[in-house]
């Protein structure tokens, strides 16, 4: 057996074979690091899944109105459980990260309320739900109102200018933990948790709802373990294992959930209708999964910045940098890079790997984007996959990989074609 010679096959040059390796062997200890914070956290999802006493019964779905939905309740039992909530709202309902974040705006809050951002401008399909871009439907169009505050110049969060921007309106502040297209940093849960204290000392009764995408499994704790009132995402990125076809969770309060689940469904239905079809078992497998492959990507984005760092790319955030989530942002300095990067990862997929990309508008974005992903479930951002918006100074942002030997392959892969057009010297 012989993998040099399988890369080869696959199309891997020599000389990306032997920065890789080299690269690799640097990462040795980093990587041990990350198997133990996967290691304990693959304990906290056994024990969840035991705490709802997952039986047998419960794979199976249902139809219809799905009343009597057991699986679907024990799996919410065991996001609870591991998220150190109250309850939880997971649903095959929820087509997004974005559907679940505006499901929790759009019932947490009323007319006249405000809604602040102390880290700055959120992700941009955000942008659309609260109004800061006109749309139909918006948090604006119904009378709330939005507010943010930029970070300071040093990335550290600006607490005089959240104190100012804070009043009696101010009803929920939304904290978005990973960097998304933007050029900041990601929030450990710990500073995250900072915010939480620093707000609800100013106003106590205020909530903090955290969007959590891609940062799930990362750290050995959640925000919900510092005091968020919620903490949402996506079943298709980290959480959902690679094995969830659809979905987002919402955890959180009691009150914040039933509001949720009344937004999702209707007033006097709740989280008692909603079948899960046949997605029990798809969700509580992936969930079970989710640490070890959070893990594999996690790996996959440190191999992909200390490569191209080595070849002078800037690298956000840098290789040595312990990370908050599973984005990894190279600065490649040309729309022609950006492109060949996307097609590497393309042709390194499972799945369409003999397709190009090209950069198109996309629903949501401002800019036109180009998505590489090659992937088992649409839009997957767990499985291996970069995306960016077509504007300077061209910044792709790759995240995933189930599996790590297909995350390296993929990074190779989108060296490899960067080398081979021309693009960069090895």
């Amino acid at each position: 057996m012989d993998c040099r010679e399988m890369y080869k096959e696959m199309g891997i040059s020599e000389e990306v074979l032997c920065l890789s390796e080299n690269v690799l062997k640097e990462l040795e200890e980093r990587f041990k690091r990350i198997d133990s914070i996967a290691e304990y956290n693959q304990l906290k999802v056994l024990s969840a899944l035991q705490k709802a006493g997952i039986a047998e019964s419960h794979l199976t779905g249902t139809n219809g109105y799905g009343h009597n939905d057991f699986g679907r309740d024990a799996l919410e039992e065991a996001y609870a459980a591991y998220f150190h909530t109250e309850d939880a709202l997971v649903r095959g309902q929820m087509i997004c990260g974005t559907h679940a974040l505006a499901i929790a705006l759009q019932a947490n809050l009323r007319p006249g309320d405000e809604m602040l951002s102390p880290v700055g401008k959120p992700y941009d399909t955000l942008e659309e739900v609260i109004g800061i871009r006109e749309s139909i439907g918006s948090l604006k169009e119904f009378g709330i109102h939005y507010k943010e505050v930029p970070l300071l110049s040093d990335g550290g969060f600006d607490w005089d200018g959240i104190r100012a921007q804070m009043t009696e309106k101010t009803r929920l502040v939304e904290i978005q933990r990973s960097k998304g297209y933007s050029d900041r940093r990601s929030f450990s849960p710990e500073e995250i948790g900072e915010i939480i204290r620093f707000v609800k000392k100013i106003k106590p009764d205020v909530l903090c709802m955290v969007d959590n995408c891609y940062g799930e499994f990362v750290c050995d704790k959640e925000p919900s373990d510092y005091g968020a009132d919620m903490v949402v995402g996506s079943l298709i990125k980290n959480p959902g294992g690679g094995l969830a076809p659809v979905g987002g969770y919402i955890a959180g309060t009691k009150e914040c959930i039933e509001r949720s689940a009344i937004r999702l469904s209707a007033p006097g239905l709740g989280k008692e209708q909603g079948p899960s079809l046949n997605l029990n078992k798809d969700l509580l497998q992936g969930f079970f999964l989710a640490p070890t492959v959070t893990a594999a990507a996690e790996k996959s984005a440190i191999f992909a910045a200390a490569l191209f760092e080595k070849l002078g790319f800037s690298c956000h955030p840098t290789a040595d940098t312990k990370r908050m989530d599973i984005i990894q942002a190279i600065t490649l300095g040309s729309k022609e890079a950006l492109l060949a990067f996307c097609e590497g990862i393309q042709a390194a997929a499972p799945v369409d790997s003999f397709v190009r990309p090209e950069a198109s508008d996309m629903p949501g974005y401002a800019d036109q984007v180009v998505m590489a992903a090659g992937a088992f479930v649409q839009g997957s951002s767990i499985e291996l996959s970069a995306d960016a918006p077509l504007r300077p100074p061209y910044t792709v942002f790759f995240q995933g990989g189930l599996t790590f030997p297909h995350g390296k392959y993929g990074v190779m892969k989108a060296l490899d074609t960067l080398f081979k057009k021309g693009l960069l010297s090895l």
